[in-house]
């Protein structure tokens, strides 16, 4: 099918090389199985020096046992027509090389006695020939199954491809997506890539559910693994709930009433990180630790490991994308790279002048960036340590960094009342977003939407934000029309493409999430 694509598209060099290092002989197969049918029909009509050219285009040329089968029925026509000469001819030139085809029940001997004998019957070996025009036919019989057996030393296409295969199962693929995706518009949406699975966009405009089981605020919120079938939240109650996101119930509690290094936090969680897979939870807190907790394993035991090095609270915590290394932040000022699989420190970047705030990985995973009270954003490498750059535009304190997945641009949230989208290139803010609140003592975070075409973000005010990427303007104030809106602030908002979902954590004590529904009014407000 592939080198079918390419030969509509005209791709000739690609096909060669697809063909070669496949060992795929597309065009040769097409080719050979019009020579097979060229000499099927030389055989019947008795045309042998055709059929013999034919042969010699083919791999059939090194086939030793059909070459002697051919020459043998020739050699039989000619004792027929009384040419004995050219029958001897025949033998010693052809059919002698290939003596040891012939070798069972001695029917090369017999070959050679028919140069004496007046008919073919007159030898042992040949008593049952048929004459000339049924051997022919069951040469070719044999001919057409020994095809069949040798079909991996010598290709018949007997599958045709349908013209377009490729591009018609790719449609298929596309249309499959579209189905199975949680919103069905109305026009046939346009899908720009294959490279990523298909995810309806949508501007997040109603209430869905909303998860109550937590004594205290909840600092933080994430969906639990790439799937995002659930949701787990971190809270000033010392526990982390993990939440079904379809039957909008707690399934499970962690740290309540476990005390110690293999227990649950003693002080309030301020962040947490799920790893890409959902297996694990790492949850980062103000009693210094960092802890690891095993979705899949021992109810009873659920925490795995503890990470202890930072003196103070530890304000953030992220999964590398390879699960295999986690990056911490906190307030006292470093930021740290850590094994998960061994819970072994590996590297402290120091430089911040204040608490570290955020911490996350570029989507290269060479890089750690973070965030930090004192109005700065630094970029580490991973390797050596070192800070390769610095952004320093904010008014005051950075409580969140974020960034795409092409690496190319930066979002970061500040106490300035103001959310900053970087051009990473050009390291300078190309975009802010404002209108929500985010002075006081809390972490309130943005980060991207739907197809990163939005912004979202808390506020201060209670309402989940949602900005357009391209122009800085607000789009929608989720709560602002709904009796379901968060109480007090909204300190974080999370998209999931693949639940097509948008949660938030609240100091009111609750999470919700937040969908689209086209019975609800949109913030008459906002700009559109």
């Amino acid at each position: 099918m592939i080198v079918q694509y390419l030969q509509d598209e005209g791709y000739v060099a690609s096909i060669m090389t697809i063909q070669d290092e496949a060992s795929v002989r597309f065009t040769e197969n097409l080719r050979n199985r019009s020579h097979f049918k060229r000499i099927k029909a030389a055989i019947l009509d008795g045309e042998w020096v055709e059929m013999e050219k034919l042969v010699q285009k083919t791999p059939l040329k090194d086939h030793k046992h059909f070459l002697y089968t051919v020459y043998k029925q020739q050699y039989l026509e000619l004792i027929e027509q009384l040419e004995y000469q050219k029958a001897f001819a025949l033998l010693t030139k052809r059919l002698k090389p290939l003596e040891q085809m012939g070798s069972l029940h001695n029917e090369f001997k017999d070959l050679c006695y028919l140069l004496t004998c007046k008919s073919i019957q007159d030898a042992p070996f040949f008593k049952t020939w048929e004459g000339v025009a049924s051997s022919r036919e069951k040469l070719v019989e044999q001919f057409s199954s020994m095809l069949e057996i040798e079909n991996n030393d010598f290709a018949v296409v007997r599958h045709e491809v349908q013209p377009q295969r490729l591009l018609h199962l790719l449609k298929q693929a596309v249309r499959y997506q579209i189905e199975f995706s949680r919103y069905h518009p109305k026009v046939v949406p346009s899908v720009p890539t294959l490279l990523e699975d298909y995810s309806c966009f949508v501007l997040p405009n109603a209430h869905k559910t909303t998860f109550r089981g937590h004594r205290c605020n909840v600092k933080c919120v994430e969906f639990v693994g790439e799937e995002g079938t659930q949701i787990v939240s971190g809270s000033s109650d010392n526990t982390l709930r993990v939440w079904d996101v379809e039957g909008g119930r707690c399934v499970r509690v962690l740290g309540d009433g476990e005390i110690g290094s293999g227990g649950g936090h003693t002080s309030r969680i301020w962040d947490v990180s799920s790893s890409s897979s959902g297996d694990f939870i790492a949850s980062a807190s103000g009693d210094s630790t960092v802890k690891f907790w095993n979705l899949r394993g021992s109810s009873k035991s659920p925490c795995s490991a503890t990470l202890t090095g930072h003196e103070g609270d530890v304000y953030s915590v992220k999964y590398h994308q390879s699960n295999n290394y986690v990056v911490t932040g906190g307030y006292d000022k470093t930021v740290k790279l850590w094994d998960a699989r061994t819970g072994s420190l590996l590297r402290t970047f120091s430089g911040h002048k204040s608490s570290v705030s955020r911490v996350i990985f570029n989507p290269l995973g060479n890089l750690v960036i973070s965030g930090s009270k004192d109005s700065t954003i630094k970029f580490w490498d991973l390797v050596s340590g070192v800070c390769i750059k610095t952004y320093s535009s904010h008014l005051g304190e950075v409580t969140s960094v974020e960034m795409n997945k092409a690496g190319s641009f930066l979002l970061s949230a500040s106490k300035d009342n103001s959310n900053r989208l970087w051009d990473v290139r050009l390291a300078r803010p190309i975009r802010r977003f404002k209108g929500h609140q985010n002075t006081s003592k809390n972490f309130v975070r943005a980060s991207f939407g739907p197809d990163e075409s939005l912004v979202v973000g808390g506020s201060e005010d209670g309402f989940v934000y949602i900005w357009d990427t391209a122009t800085g303007e607000i789009l929608h104030r989720l709560g602002s029309h709904s009796p379901e809106s968060h109480t007090d602030i909204a300190y974080r908002a999370v998209w999931n493409a693949h639940q097509s979902l948008l949660v938030s954590c609240s100091h009111d004590g609750t999470v919700k999430t937040w969908w689209y529904d086209e019975q609800q009014p949109w913030d008459q407000d906002c700009d559109f």
